[in-house]
């Protein structure tokens, strides 16, 4: 007589797409999204079929000015699902028995980098500070232990606070943002900078930058 066996788990799971609406659901590591359209996740529901154990599975969104929704599960909706806010990033974690018996993996396609690598057990998987959206998202149920689908490499790219600056230039009027330690302005010109832009990006905390001129005939400015 053969071993008895259970039938494994499925996880079930559908893309809201900017632009389209609700997809099919699919399942078990098939793509829910779009590649090459230019379209952004704007929402996400994820259940689990056929469990052998107890448990769920919880997943969060990081979204367009948002940031990381809260913890959903059960197939209710993270995300804004209406077209108006992307996806930047996604999180997902199993609970009780199912997160002991399983590891859940999941990777994104995501602007300008393409497919990241697969994430798993509450791991961040996208970006994050760059502004890029999520347009496909993997899903897959492996037993506890077993070997990643593929690459666990550069699973999360995050951009830290930067701050950025433009110089208004004698004759020359307002020269584009530049960033972190590059040249502003102009050298061996005999040009006056004549004011000055500064500006925080990408930030991950509150608070902000203030910045005062000494102007030629005037004297420190607010």
């Amino acid at each position: 007589e053969g071993a008895f066996k259970l039938k494994p788990t499925d996880i079930v799971y559908t893309a809201y797409v900017n632009g389209d609406g609700w997809q099919d659901a699919v399942r078990n590591g098939e793509s829910a999204g779009t590649t090459g359209q230019s379209k952004a996740l704007g929402g996400l529901k994820v259940v689990l079929e056929n469990k052998v154990f107890d448990g769920s599975v919880q997943y969060s969104g990081h979204i367009q000015n948002k940031g990381w929704d809260v913890w959903r599960q059960n197939g209710a909706v993270s995300g804004t699902a209406d077209g108006t806010k992307r996806f930047e990033a996604v999180k997902m974690q199993l609970t009780d028995e199912m997160a002991e018996n399983y590891d859940i993996y999941y990777r994104v396609h995501c602007q300008q980098f393409g497919w990241l690598g697969w994430a798993k057990n509450g791991q961040a998987a996208g970006t994050e500070g760059y502004s890029y959206r999520v347009e496909a998202i993997e899903i897959r149920l492996v037993t506890k232990g077993d070997a990643a689908p593929g690459s666990t490499d550069n699973t999360f790219k995050k951009r830290y606070a930067s701050v950025k600056y433009s110089a208004h230039v004698q004759r020359v009027g307002w020269q584009s943002f530049v960033s972190d330690g590059a040249q502003a302005g102009t050298v061996d010109q005999g040009l006056r900078m004549e004011a000055l832009k500064i500006q925080l990006a990408n930030l991950n905390c509150d608070g902000g930058i203030k910045y005062s001129a000494h102007v030629q005939g005037i004297g420190w400015q607010s």
